[in-house]
């Protein structure tokens, strides 16, 4: 069995994470952290959970994470290296849900993230956390950095045509829509019922957090730069994010063909068939990536739909899949979850 430790279990990607964890065959619970909820039983927070969660809320401080084979930071950013580097060395495993070691560009890390790295020498041994890019280097990581939710759909919609050199590096458009979950569990006006509701918006249109993670991976695949227009929106539903995105293509290419056989053996990427439109709900609670791919009217512009749940592929589920690849499990343990629908 793997000891697990989750610092951080009161947010929705918290909560997510622990609902995967309760199920799987492999995991012990050993320890869940929160400085303000300390002493509650985690199913009193979480009726969710009771039944399958029987610990309680510790401060970090009476964790004991370095007793854990892998902790999960399911925090805010700048937090995870804070603790890192301790647990790194006693031989503990490290996944965190936020943006700490995402970006290898400390510079450009700071600029977008407002503070001073804590743990550099870190960032430049973590493994970006994408599966389907880096899966024979996740297999031996000791820092994870689990990819951003909006990243993760942007980057499987356009890899295949990337790594193919089929498309216009110059120009390509990511234009992105998310549920208000992505936003965290805490109050503020703009994810409030009656402010979200019926209502849709543009955020970050000027530069966005993940804009820098999205393309460092962009670049690393293309062997060179890229020119990256990334627009998110607010979309009144609680889970799920839609990504079209749009590139010119530079020679024909049977783009059907070439998805297909891309992501062929790729348990969590279903590529559609031709003429499909993926919705955000066909893969809600799962890990599952969707994705469709158009060339309308037989032009030279390619258009992927690519869908996901924010809190699943986008965050909980691909770190659990990313710990069954460090811990030399099949990838599908405990995730092999059918989307629920309505």
């Amino acid at each position: 069995m793997i000891k697990i430790g989750v610092v951080g279990g009161t947010g929705y990607t918290g909560v997510e994470l622990l609902r995967l964890l309760a199920r799987h065959p492999e995991a012990q619970l050993t320890a869940i952290t929160s400085r303000g909820e300390a002493g509650m039983p985690v199913a009193d927070m979480f009726p969710s959970l009771r039944g399958r969660v029987d610990l309680r809320f510790v401060t970090p401080a009476d964790a004991e994470l370095e007793r854990c084979d892998v902790v999960f930071f399911a925090t805010p950013n700048g937090i995870a290296m804070q603790q890192a580097q301790a647990l790194v060395a006693a031989g503990v495993r490290v996944i965190d849900f936020a943006a700490d070691f995402r970006i290898r560009d400390l510079t450009e890390w700071q600029k977008w993230y407002g503070m001073e790295h804590a743990a550099p020498e870190l960032v430049a041994e973590a493994v970006y956390g994408l599966p389907e890019r880096n899966r024979e280097q996740i297999r031996n990581a000791r820092v994870l950095a689990n990819p951003g939710c909006y990243p993760t759909a942007v980057q499987l919609g356009l890899l295949p045509l990337i790594e193919a050199g089929v498309v216009d590096l110059s120009h390509l458009v990511a234009d992105a829509k998310s549920g208000v979950s992505g936003a965290g569990r805490k109050a503020e006006v703009h994810t409030l019922f009656s402010e979200a509701a019926d209502s849709f918006k543009a955020y970050g249109a000027s530069g966005h957090r993940h804009l820098p993670e999205i393309r460092q991976g962009l670049v690393q695949a293309a062997g060179g730069e890229v020119g990256l227009t990334f627009v998110p929106h607010l979309v009144p539903m609680i889970r799920g994010i839609h990504a079209t995105l749009y590139a010119r293509l530079l020679k024909d290419v049977d783009v059907q063909a070439l998805f297909e056989d891309r992501y062929r053996g790729e348990p969590f990427v279903d590529v559609l068939p031709a003429g499909s439109h993926p919705e955000t709900r066909s893969v809600r609670a799962s890990n599952l990536c969707r994705i469709a791919v158009h060339r309308p009217q037989g032009g030279d512009v390619v258009v992927v739909l690519s869908v996901i749940d924010n809190l699943m592929k986008g965050a909980a589920g691909q770190a659990v899949q990313n710990m069954n690849i460090m811990f030399g499990l099949d990838e599908m343990l405990g995730l092999d979850l059918v989307p629920v629908s309505p």
